[in-house]
């Protein structure tokens, strides 16, 4: 278990699911955590959990990451506090109410802005004002989540699918530029994980993992993308960047 003892790291998404798990395993690593969420009551309730199992610091702000400023305003507000930033996890995504539901020929370009404003626009927001020269440290690390839906296709997911792909390529972009500065940039592809956003999109009950048809037979956990986030984050992926790690239990085997 890689420590991350007095590093400095933002978290987007932390209010639930994968962020939430995440944001509980980097405190227990000692990492000093910049939380931020939409729903702030969500987020504040995390914080308090971490805050009664361990002893490191947090700060919590509420971010729409659509909004462009806010991003920068939070960013700068937590370096003006801690310092230049040791690490980023982009983990804030939707999947929007057409997923698994609607035909490319039945979205509108409501649906269709919504998830690209989040999982495409907001991620370069992230990236964007993370990689202002002196946000991060040289040698630091930067860990989006994209899905495994950024490496392929799927029926009735072509809109969030295209989202997934336009964050799958801005992470590879943003790698080749920020390796001068020793900075990684890594994407994570998760599969099917049981979260808050998974339920709104599909009928999840795990006592059926049997009919699930990735060869380990079952939902992924939000922490076991977590750990990958971690590791990430952490000084054992030194010479990983530019890479899209899949978490799905070998979905795309």
């Amino acid at each position: 278990m890689a420590s991350l003892a007095g590093k400095v790291i933002t978290l987007t998404g932390a209010g639930s699911g994968i962020g939430a798990a995440t944001a509980k395993i980097l405190a227990s690593r000692g990492a000093f955590l910049a939380l931020a969420d939409v729903n702030k009551t969500a987020l504040n309730q995390v914080a308090d959990i971490i805050r009664a199992q361990v002893s490191t610091s947090i700060s919590t702000t509420v971010v729409d990451i659509r909004d462009r400023a806010q991003v920068k305003d939070w960013i700068k507000k937590t370096t003006e506090k801690w310092g230049p930033l040791d690490g980023a996890a982009n983990v804030a995504g939707v999947a929007g109410k057409v997923q698994n539901v609607s035909h490319i020929w039945e979205i509108s370009t409501e649906d269709y802005d919504f998830i690209h404003d989040v999982n495409a626009k907001g991620l370069f927001h992230c990236l964007a004002e993370q990689l202002v020269p002196g946000v991060m440290k040289d040698g630091s690390s930067i860990a989006s989540v994209t899905s495994l839906c950024g490496l392929r296709g799927l029926p009735r997911s072509s809109v969030y699918c295209s989202s997934k792909h336009a964050a799958t390529g801005l992470i590879k972009a943003a790698a080749m530029e920020a390796g001068a500065r020793q900075i990684r940039v890594n994407g994570i592809a998760p599969g099917i994980i049981q979260t808050p956003m998974l339920a709104q999109s599909l009928e999840t009950d795990d006592s059926k993992a049997q009919d699930i048809f990735t060869p380990i037979a079952r939902y992924g956990k939000p922490e076991e993308v977590g750990y990958t986030l971690s590791f990430l984050l952490s000084d054992e992926s030194k010479f990983t960047s530019g890479a899209i790690y899949t978490v799905d239990g070998g979905w795309s085997a």
